[in-house]
């Protein structure tokens, strides 16, 4: 018979994006000897990002896996004990103060807190030259790497609020944004539809899908679209394949566990990153499908941190009454 291994841990971060390896550093700095587990790609989304730009500090600028490698740098400077693993089942306490993880299937953690930065994923197309170009001209992020594609001609794929909110930004700085839209109409609001139509670099595909992705080493530099009604393929110059067709929130393993709101999303409460249930706390996309940056990520996860701080020092002194 197999000894089950228990470790008992004050501060649990589960996810190592920006909101997660930030978490750590406030955490660590705060002396809560915090112990993260990366999950299957450590760094998340930002290690398949080639360039960011945005994100202050970098006035060069740098590759999403470089800054990940920077801020888990700097946790394990501080003491974070960052290590590589699975989350595999959890059992979240409402009236106790652990909190029950299970890693790879076999470790037990007891956690008194928990920090869930386990981020949201993109929905692609599942074509096979989206996937090579990834990075390369295609991106799930207009915001992100819009920049890169000034003055050039884009398409963007999708028809909801998301699709025309990134289409109306491609279209302060690129000549021509050419929006593919799968079915007859918008699911986009009417406002939302309005400001679409009413901005003259914007071209609306209605009926079409993207194909296939052409490019060279360089990059994307052309798509074949496919008309829905008449089959018709159409090749379209462009220099970016932006796909906004929504993201999922990596939180299945927290389904009945925890508060979710209809798309999924972790619920917090106004103004905290503090859960429903107590000593759970959720930073970065996972909880935010609104603004999905790396930088408002980071804010998260100084909250997250500065939020269980309080959590255990509010404990501390719950137990000094006595």
């Amino acid at each position: 018979m197999n000894e089950i291994l228990t470790e008992h841990v004050q501060c649990l971060i589960i996810g190592s994006g920006p909101a997660g390896y930030t978490a750590a550093i406030y955490a660590a700095r705060a002396d809560l000897k915090p112990v993260m587990y990366t999950g299957m790609v450590p760094g998340g989304q930002l290690t398949q990002t080639t360039e960011v730009d945005n994100f202050p500090g970098y006035p060069k600028g740098i590759t999403g896996p470089l800054m990940m490698d920077d801020l888990k740098q700097q946790a394990q400077r501080f003491g974070a004990d960052v290590r590589f693993g699975m989350i595999t089942r959890v059992e979240f306490s409402a009236d106790a103060n652990v909190h029950l993880i299970e890693i790879d299937n076999g470790k037990t953690i007891n956690a008194q807190t928990v920090i869930i930065a386990t981020g949201a994923t993109a929905k692609w197309l599942g074509i096979e030259s989206e996937e090579k170009y990834n990075g390369f001209g295609v991106s799930a992020c207009a915001v992100c790497d819009g920049f890169f594609f000034k003055n050039q001609e884009v398409a963007i794929v999708g028809a909801g609020d998301t699709a025309a909110e990134e289409a109306t930004y491609l279209a302060k700085m690129c000549t021509t944004v050419h929006m593919l839209v799968r079915k007859a109409e918008f699911k986009a609001s009417k406002a939302m539809f309005a400001r679409v139509m009413s901005t003259p670099n914007i071209k609306i595909y209605f009926n079409t899908e993207v194909k296939e992705i052409l490019g060279d080493d360089r990059g994307v530099n052309a798509v074949i679209t496919i008309d829905n009604n008449t089959n018709e393929q159409f090749v379209i110059p462009v220099s970016g394949l932006f796909v906004a067709i929504g993201h999922t929130p990596n939180t299945a393993i927290f389904k009945g566990k925890i508060a979710l709101d209809q798309y999924g999303y972790i619920k917090t409460l106004p103004g905290s990153t503090a859960t429903n249930i107590p000593g759970v706390f959720a930073c970065g996309d996972v909880q935010d499908h609104i603004y999905r940056q790396a930088i408002t990520a980071a804010g998260t996860g100084c909250m997250a941190a500065l939020d269980v701080e309080r959590y255990l020092a509010h404990q501390m002194a719950d137990l000094s009454f006595f």
